[in-house]
């Protein structure tokens, strides 16, 4: 079961609808939300390498010190609002039987907060990077390389459904990334009101899309098969089919080759990620 749902919040807009989603997701668990924020240190604000007479410096820090107080404080009152519109209780502690919430503030790097948050968290969810803005690249990437969790990626201008994870999607090839997403995610599939698994049938010397339908039964899962034509461009294929039975939302393994090279070369995960419109659960 889905018992901690992790999501980083960095002010920059994009926080509420990833709320709204992970809210869907708690209240179908029963799970506890942790919204963590990074509050950068008021010496990380300071001009890079530029020389300042101490007195400078020190009203610099101050008034640094204040803003990140204004902000923390805006945050809070806003996630207040938000959790009661989401139906979540907001006071830190977990309630049997009920989708709870809770506010930690951090001081450091945003990946560091993720990092020590998110490594004890069964899923992280986060905002899908706004390339044209140059945002939440970085989250999404301290998400996936820096805690081995399950990372929630919620797509940009898409309302939170009703229902999340009623029916998954698996994007399976047989290959290492694609076997430790269904490890790692298996208490979301048996939860699932119905799982299909993808699959172009090009599996040559690796477990098939048989084997791992065989395996999810041993974990009295029951899943089906919709196969796609194989081609080079899997990225569009896996989310056309998915569109194409109805799931809300697809699990992949995610960046086979190093994230790098998909970034500049591209590939099947950095399509996904640029171009996905439905909440997607990647695993690396």
């Amino acid at each position: 079961m889905i018992r901690k749902i992790l999501v980083p919040v960095r002010g920059d807009g994009k926080g509420d609808n990833v709320l709204a989603h992970a809210a869907v997701l708690a209240h179908r668990s029963n799970s506890h939300v942790v919204v963590t924020h990074c509050r950068a240190r008021p010496e990380d604000l300071l001009p890079f390498g530029v020389p300042l007479p101490a007195m400078f410096r020190k009203q610099m820090m101050k008034q640094a010190e204040e803003l990140a107080d204004v902000e923390e404080a805006g945050m809070r009152q806003e996630l207040k609002a938000l959790v009661a519109k989401l139906g979540l209780t907001l006071d830190g502690a977990r309630h049997a039987g009920k989708a709870t919430a809770e506010w930690v503030e951090e001081t450091g790097k945003q990946v560091d907060v993720i990092r020590r948050h998110g490594r004890l968290a069964d899923v992280i969810a986060v905002p899908q990077p706004d390339v044209d803005r140059n945002l939440g690249a970085n989250t999404l990437k301290a998400a996936l390389f820096r805690t081995g969790r399950p990372v929630l990626m919620v797509p940009n201008g898409v309302e939170p459904p009703d229902k999340l994870c009623e029916h998954v999607t698996v994007a399976w090839n047989g290959s290492m990334e694609a076997s430790r997403a269904v490890t790692m995610t298996l208490p979301i599939l048996g939860a699932a009101g119905k799982v299909t698994i993808l699959t172009s049938g090009g599996e040559p010397n690796a477990a098939t899309a048989a084997d791992l339908q065989d395996y999810l039964l041993a974990h009295q899962i029951e899943a089906g098969i919709h196969r796609f034509k194989g081609s080079r461009k899997v990225g569009p294929a896996l989310l056309a089919s998915s569109k194409e039975v109805g799931a809300d939302t697809l699990i992949m393994g995610a960046y086979g080759d190093s994230h790098e090279k998909e970034t500049v070369f591209g590939g099947n995960t950095q399509h996904i990620v640029d171009q996905a419109k439905m909440p997607v659960i990647l695993v690396h």
